[in-house]
């Protein structure tokens, strides 16, 4: 009985690996294309409360240290990296100058992971925690390059250099379009710094992390490093107008504007006969927003006339709020048809929350696919399952054979055991 068991675990094993096969083909050979080094700078908190010793019984300081010690040997080879401090050098209790210390210790570049290694060891727990003004800087030592950038700070207290938020910071750097990613790790922290950080996070499409142990903190600051090497597509940026006319002309890709409150933006695209326009926006709510809000993206002729639309519509906190359309041209007989010229309006009805900066605008991603329409059977059109109907139909007959098998394997023991 037992080896009937295995026989009917193996059959169902084998139809599942074969229908994985059939879903999945072999990959096209990987591309050779040289890319631009992507770029990471660590950003470390080194202000007195990081002498604190809360992390398994060491010190803050001692933690991230370490952390950085595994994470410089770790470090892929193509990955430029640098370190800048906030708080490391100023020991005295003049605010202004105290808002000012934040300094390079490590240049973005390739690594020599022991001059890397020598300068943290050098660190000490000092003085204040300019954030806002590190963050600044560290822009700074980013910029230049096609690569991906991104910004990974660690840190176990508030900004101290107020008024300048580093919210709004992080805001104006999102808001310049170099696609820069800031993710932040929280040591220990309170509610305040909890919220401080997740917010300069969300402002560039970061992450948060609340880290409490020596192993935690290692372990994700090298899964960020080795995120800025993995392959990713780099949004153009781009500025819609008040009205098509002078609405910039897209073509397939992904772009990124900024859109202030209750603001609309125009961008026009052309498409063949025999084409299909597939679009799709996203608005994320990166700060306080009132409740009741929506986003619509609409494909209008030249002339104002609505073709197609999406909408969505959200309420409280949600992070992105997203829609799409699809608006397929008929084919034409007429070799010479011009392009029909499409023009896409993005609006939104959010509205800033008492006390909140309205501006730079909320971000705005648009995704623009120009692709041949549909026009058989089996295209999408008439399954709406886009070439993967066939998946779906073995997927049916493997479950369909395997439950077969095992009705018949529950079958066989029932009459086994009325036997015995």
């Amino acid at each position: 009985m037992i080896r009937r068991q295995r026989l009917a675990a193996g059959v169902c094993a084998l139809l599942a690996a074969l229908a994985a096969g059939i879903a999945f083909p072999g990959g096209a050979a990987a591309d050779e294309t040289a890319r631009p080094a992507p770029k990471v700078e660590l950003v470390l908190d080194v202000s007195g409360s990081m002498r604190t010793r809360d992390i398994d019984g060491g010190s803050r300081m001692a933690a991230a240290k370490q952390a950085f010690n595994e994470v410089l040997d770790a470090t892929p080879e193509e990955v430029q990296l640098g370190i800048r401090t906030l708080g490391a050098n100023y020991r005295g209790n003049d605010r202004k100058t105290g808002c000012t210390d934040t300094a390079q210790l490590y240049p973005v570049g390739p690594l020599d992971r022991t001059d890397a290694k020598t300068a943290v060891a050098t660190l000490a727990p000092t003085g204040w925690t300019p954030i806002g003004p590190a963050l600044q800087k560290a822009a700074g030592d980013l910029e230049g390059g096609d690569g991906t950038r991104r910004i990974v700070l660690i840190s176990d207290g508030e900004d101290t250099c107020q008024p300048l938020d580093p919210c709004e910071v992080a805001r104006e750097i999102a808001a310049k379009g170099i696609g820069l990613t800031i993710d932040t790790l929280g040591l220990v922290p309170n509610a305040k710094t909890r919220d401080q950080l997740s917010c300069i996070a969300d402002a560039t499409g970061g992450t948060y992390t609340d880290v409490r142990h020596k192993e935690e903190l290692s372990d994700r600051v090298g899964e960020l490093v080795d995120r800025a090497a993995d392959p990713v597509v780099t949004p153009v940026a781009t500025e819609g107008t008040d009205q098509c006319a002078s609405a910039p002309a897209l073509t397939s890709g992904l772009y990124t504007d900024r859109e202030e409150f209750g603001q609309q933006r125009w961008y026009k695209v052309d498409v063949k006969p025999g084409q299909e326009l597939r679009a799709s926006v996203s608005v994320a709510d990166d700060r306080a927003v009132a409740p009741d809000y929506g986003v619509l993206l609409r494909a209008v002729t030249v002339h104002g006339r609505e073709i197609v639309r999406g909408e969505a519509a959200g309420t409280g906190r949600t992070d992105v709020l997203s829609t799409g359309l699809r608006y397929p041209r008929p084919e034409s007989d007429d070799d010479t048809a011009t392009p029909e010229t499409v023009c896409l309006q993005v609006t939104n009805s959010f509205s800033a929350a008492t006390g909140v900066k309205s501006t730079p605008g909320l971000p705005v991603e648009l995704t623009v696919d120009v692709v041949d329409g549909p026009n058989k059977a089996g295209d999408v059109a008439a399954f709406g399952l886009g070439r993967g109907w066939w998946l779906l139909g073995a997927l049916v007959l493997t479950g369909f054979v395997a439950g077969l098998l095992w009705g018949w394997l529950s079958r066989w023991r029932v009459a086994v055991w009325r036997t015995n």
